[in-house]
Order: C-alpha cells, then sequence, then structure tokens
C-alpha cells in the first residue's frame, strides 16, 4: 500500500517556486520577469499561490542586499560560504519576517526548514532554523511590547 503524500498548501507551493527563482537568480542573474515567465509556465505553478508567489519573488530580489545585512549578524560565517539554497532560504524567510506581519514568524521558520529539509543539505534545516530563530528574535526586541 502506498504512503499518501502530504497535502501541500498552496502558500507552500508558492515558497517553493520563489525558491526555486531566487535560486536561478543567484546563479545567473537571469532578469526576474523572465524567471517568472518561466516558473508561471510550470507544472507546479497550478497548484501555488501564484500572487504570492510573485510578491516572494519580486521581494527577495529588490530587496537582496537589505535582506542580506539582516541576516549576516546571524550567520557564524560570511554569506558567500552559504550554498545558494541555504541563502535563498534565509532570504526567503527574512523576507516574509520583515514585509508580511499577515504570517506569523514561527509559521516563517517552520515553512523555512521544511524547504530546507527538502531542497537543502544534511542538517541545514539546523542552521536554517538557527539563523531564522534569532532574526526573528532581534525583530522582536526592536519591537517594545511584541511577541510572536
Amino acid at each position: 500500500m502506498k504512503k499518501a503524500l502530504p497535502h501541500k498548501s498552496a502558500r507552500r507551493r508558492a515558497r517553493e517556486l520563489a525558491l526555486q527563482g531566487i535560486y536561478q537568480w543567484q546563479l545567473a542573474q537571469t532578469p526576474v520577469q523572465d524567471i517568472l515567465r518561466q516558473l508561471e509556465d510550470s507544472d507546479n505553478y497550478v497548484r501555488a499561490d501564484g500572487e504570492y508567489f510573485r510578491v516572494l519573488l519580486e521581494g527577495v530580489i529588490a530587496q537582496f542586499g537589505a535582506l542580506a545585512a539582516q541576516l549576516q549578524p546571524h550567520l557564524d560565517r560570511v554569506q558567500e560560504q552559504l550554498t545558494p539554497i541555504e541563502r535563498g532560504i534565509l532570504l526567503l524567510g527574512a523576507y516574509e519576517m520583515t514585509q508580511r506581519p499577515d504570517v506569523p514568524p514561527a509559521v516563517v521558520i517552520n515553512e523555512a526548514v521544511e524547504l530546507a529539509k527538502t531542497f537543502g543539505g544534511t542538517d541545514g534545516h539546523k542552521f536554517v532554523n538557527g539563523v531564522l530563530d534569532k532574526l526573528a528574535a532581534g525583530l522582536r526586541a526592536a519591537v517594545p511590547g511584541s511577541r510572536e
């Protein structure tokens, strides 16, 4: 008997597509509009939240420098030493944490960990979890009276 595959939400699929686009952008500097067209034509796009995918991909690329700067204090090495997948997941998580107040930090971290388990290297999810947890704590500290 086959084990049923876990249901993926439309937003999770959007994050997966955005990660693929961020990965491609990091490696080839492909223009964002070309990446959007390519991924919108993929089979995975049909069940993804297309608008959220677009917001994530365009947002991360547009704010790449600022997001990278926010992450750096929480890293144990320079970003150039991260794999493109780890860096992409961290950038995606940082974008959602800082630009999407409708998504709780715990959800952002959980989704990033799941992406790292699926696409990253062995134990990469632990690294992603630790970095984003520190970023979330720093963001909470910056806003008096805030809680997760």
